[in-house]
């Protein structure tokens, strides 16, 4: 029954966030138009940069130019900030009537939260990729999205996509929990946000940082959210090596949703309520 109940308040919220078309079409603007800023610079670094050679850790300038244009299409997977709409129970004392439901409190947000999200990638995201693929097919293919790399890639990054997915879900619902009961600001959630980002390779592409950091940005968590998906689909990792990348995500999906329900569980015995 609490199964059910989450599926369905899952797709009621995805469809009421597919409602907002010209917001979506507003945000898809910019960040096709932030890709290709973004490609031009990786353009320029990979010509005139010093000893880069034709690639960078294994990684191309076709492939890198892929990266970016993912990395456009899963900006809302990047970002490990609380849903508003949880936020606003919390801050505002209406977590009261949430603890009344009959459901279990960490998966009824779980579904709340994800359903947000993948209303967003499904639309912005979509009309991104299509932007970029339609530059590829027009002649442009030196800034537009390119194809998979095989099929065998393909099917693993889809794979590590709906990974990617359930980190993100995972991994907010973790913040979140650790907001219950604490009284502060936006900053330190724009600064964990911001963090996530740059960790996850939406600013730069992991694979083109320093080589001595390489070890460190394959297994930290972040990595889940972008980086791994876009290797998988632009062939810039081998598909064993894919295979381990995809274990490190699931292995990072189930650490947060066990301590998020943990800290939830105990954030909720002690909650105060305030408001009126």
């Amino acid at each position: 029954m609490r199964l059910k109940a989450g599926i369905s308040l899952f797709r009621i919220r995805a469809a009421e966030g597919l409602q907002y078309r010209i917001a979506a079409l507003s945000g898809a603007s910019v960040s096709a138009f932030w890709a290709l800023i973004e490609v031009v610079i990786l353009t320029v670094f990979f010509r005139y940069g010093h000893n880069t050679g034709d690639s960078i850790n294994g990684m191309t300038l076709s492939q890198g130019v892929s990266y970016i244009w993912l990395g456009q299409l899963m900006v809302w997977l990047q970002t490990p900030a609380i849903d508003g709409d949880l936020l606003n129970k919390i801050t505002g004392g209406d977590i009261g009537v949430e603890l009344c439901r009959p459901l279990d409190l960490y998966w009824h947000w779980f579904a709340r939260s994800s359903a947000g999200r993948i209303s967003t990638f499904i639309m912005r995201g979509g009309m991104v990729i299509v932007c970029g693929t339609v530059l590829s097919l027009t002649g442009f293919r030196s800034i537009g999205m390119g194809a998979p790399h095989s099929v065998q890639h393909f099917l693993m990054f889809l794979l590590s996509l709906f990974g990617a997915f359930l980190f993100s879900g995972a991994y907010s619902m973790f913040i979140t929990s650790i907001r219950l009961g604490i009284s502060w600001g936006t900053g330190p959630i724009n600064m964990i946000s911001v963090t996530g980002m740059i960790l996850a390779g939406g600013y730069l592409p992991l694979q083109i940082w320093p080589d001595f950091m390489q070890a460190f940005l394959r297994v930290q968590p972040f990595a889940s959210c972008l980086d791994t998906p876009a290797r998988l689909y632009a062939g810039s990792v081998s598909l064993e090596n894919g295979w381990r990348s995809i274990l490190f995500q699931t292995v990072w999906i189930i650490s947060f949703i066990i301590a998020g329900r943990i800290i939830m569980k105990r954030k909720i015995k002690n909650i105060v309520v305030q408001g009126g």
